[in-house]
């Protein structure tokens, strides 16, 4: 069925699609339409929609609902993500599966509310004390805002996590026609309960990452743990360096970053030139490759942005001599593809911070400086 929707609506219908039945928020621009959608949809479905009286007490709703059983959704932008941090890292230490939604406006600060921009890329990799990994996607379409919806969703209940879908005020609210109904969704991946018990108490999740269930308790007679402290796999506290040497490895590493990668690419198997967007400027490269005949020029779109998609980035960095990175902000990502890239190629970032949409004239213009176009 053809909709005439947009980035907002479409992330709607995806979480639904993925089982989303708690949903708690607070209005704030570019994301109070995801709020909106959800105080309708779902209490006509029997499920729970909450407004809550801040952005700390939203996020704390999603934590408690989440580790009831539900599947959580909340919707912020900028300065609403700097309230949840405290809570992300609480979410983060007790392995909570909740989907956090940042469509991002011009920051910082207040900044331009109805403007577009990247601006909060580094910030979610980087939430909270202790620098352990986090998802985060980046849909750069209505029809990405369903499909990463729903991945989002299927990340969280497999690696008991929160994962960030950093969507932006134009991707959110322009309306375009799209049949989402044709669109290839991967499987729903269902929550697990707590099935490991020890004297009468729940295992919350095993350490040894080669056999990770991600489990939460729904109920029941038996006692079950959740902290923010360092804790044991029954979720007691401990002082034992070993045993929070074990928890820290076990965050650090559950993540596979293969599996939650996600992109796109056109061009050639080895491409001299290579473009990196992600979000938003992904339409502008792909207007502005429309616009001539460019020799050797790739384009990788990357729709996971953390962890890092290191392989699909080396396969194609290796053959690079220049790279073109054109990001809305002062060059965030731009950071890992110098990390990344051959020692001897060059790359030409190109940055945007003054409220307005990059035109697909920077991209052209970046393209005739490469001397092989």
């Amino acid at each position: 069925m053809i909709q005439f929707i947009d980035g907002n609506e479409a992330l709607v219908q995806g979480a639904l699609k993925a089982g989303c039945n708690f949903f708690a928020g607070y209005p704030i621009t570019p994301a109070t339409p995801i709020l909106l959608s959800m105080m309708t949809e779902l209490p006509a479905r029997g499920e729970t929609a909450i407004q809550g009286e801040d952005e700390i007490a939203s996020i704390g709703f999603c934590i408690g609902a989440a580790m009831t059983g539900k599947k959580a959704l909340t919707a912020t932008s900028g300065p609403g993500l700097s309230l949840y941090s405290e809570n992300i890292g609480l979410a983060i230490m007790g392995e909570v599966p909740l989907v956090i939604v940042d469509v991002q406006r011009l920051g910082p600060a207040t900044g331009s509310a109805t403007k577009d921009a990247s601006m909060d890329i580094q910030f979610v990799r980087w939430i909270t004390s202790g620098g352990y990994p986090a998802i985060a996607l980046a849909p750069s379409s209505v029809e990405d805002c369903y499909l990463l919806a729903i991945h989002a969703f299927n990340y969280a209940e497999k690696y008991r996590t929160p994962v960030f879908i950093l969507s932006s005020k134009e991707i959110g609210q322009t309306r375009m026609r799209v049949d989402l109904d044709l669109l290839t969704t991967p499987a729903i991946i269902k929550r697990e309960s707590a099935s490991q018990s020890q004297n009468g108490k729940v295992k919350s999740v095993s350490f040894n990452n080669s056999s990770f269930q991600p489990i939460c308790t729904v109920g029941g007679d038996e006692l079950s743990r959740f902290t923010g402290s360092s804790h044991d796999e029954y979720g007691n506290l401990t002082k034992s360096p070993g045993m929070i040497e074990k928890l820290n490895e076990h965050l650090n590493t559950k993540i596979n970053p293969e599996e939650v990668a996600l992109w796109e690419y056109s061009g050639p198997d080895l491409p001299e030139t290579l473009i990196i967007s992600y979000g938003i400027v992904s339409r502008s490269v792909n207007q502005a490759l429309k616009t001539g005949s460019y020799s050797g020029v790739g384009h990788l779109i990357l729709k996971t942005l953390w962890p890092v998609p290191e392989t699909i980035l080396l396969k194609y960095l290796s053959s690079a001599d220049t790279i073109i990175i054109p990001e809305m902000n002062n060059g965030q990502y731009a950071l890992e593809i110098e990390r990344l890239k051959r020692h001897d190629s060059t790359l030409i970032s190109i940055q945007q911070v003054n409220s307005e949409l990059l035109a697909p004239e920077r991209i052209t213009e970046a393209l005739k400086e490469v001397s092989h176009v």
